[in-house]
């Protein structure tokens, strides 16, 4: 009963983009078990996330959106408002990486990657906060950033993904700030290599330099990020904003 009153989400509504794989999936199951009314923002389905937030004892729904598009973001929230009637917590999750050397990589992949990542999570945020206003709502935002925002990944060259991140973050504070006088939260959380396929897929000569950084020699598990963000959505983070919470096995701190 305890740990109900402080980090239960009973009765929340809460958004997650690029919810229909990976950490966005695992997540919106995590939301769910702790009791939030989950809904997926995808621009592809997501019936085993939803099956997932059903078997968890929840209820949700998912709605095309490209997180890139004012358009299609305010669409989406205006239904989620009409369905649901509330919007309390947002997992921004949606997100893409692009391994590539600077003088390799074009322009326009440059500005792919920061449209995503960065004005992608900007929409989001921006759309869920005015409708949190408008309702007098004490919502939670929470920005996916990473680790790769306040340190450079080795041997993989990403500019563009890095740069991204780190924007995420000051964007995070600077929200914050912001809407702090209408007692809306918003914080970024920072993992580092987890087990997803972004990570997963990727060259095994890459993942074997990566192991020898991680001090604990270990990817994460998705499942592993999931306290951090009940945390930042739950009562228990109520006097938490515009911090980045980082989960990476405590490869920052070397």
């Amino acid at each position: 009963m305890y740990l109900e009153e402080i980090f239960g989400l009973k009765g929340k509504v809460a958004v997650v983009t690029g919810g229909n794989r990976g950490i966005g999936q695992v997540v919106a199951e995590g939301l769910a078990r702790a009791g939030a009314e989950v809904i997926i923002l995808s621009r592809s389905g997501a019936e085993d996330t939803l099956k997932k937030i059903s078997d968890a004892g929840s209820r949700g729904y998912h709605i095309k959106t490209d997180v890139t598009s004012e358009e299609s973001v305010a669409e989406a929230f205006r239904q989620i408002v009409e369905r649901s009637g509330s919007i309390d917590i947002v997992f921004n999750n949606a997100g893409i990486c692009l391994h590539k050397d600077t003088l390799e990589a074009s322009v326009e992949e440059f500005r792919r990657v920061v449209d995503v990542n960065l004005t992608g999570e900007y929409i989001v945020a921006r759309e869920a906060g005015k409708i949190m206003m408008e309702k007098g709502i004490q919502g939670s935002i929470i920005n996916m950033a990473s680790m790769s925002g306040s340190i450079v990944n080795i041997p993989q060259w990403q500019c563009s993904y890095n740069a991204s991140k780190a924007a995420v973050i000051h964007m995070t504070r600077s929200l914050a700030v912001e809407w702090a006088e209408y007692h809306i939260r918003v914080n970024s959380l920072s993992p580092g290599y987890i087990a997803t396929p972004m990570s997963v897929d990727t060259p095994k000569e890459l993942k074997e330099a990566w192991m020898p950084l991680i001090p604990m020699h270990r990817m994460g598990k998705p499942e592993e990020l999931v306290p951090a963000v009940l945390y930042l959505a739950s009562n228990a983070s109520g006097y938490t904003s515009g911090s980045d919470v980082v989960v990476d096995g405590a490869y920052t701190c070397v």
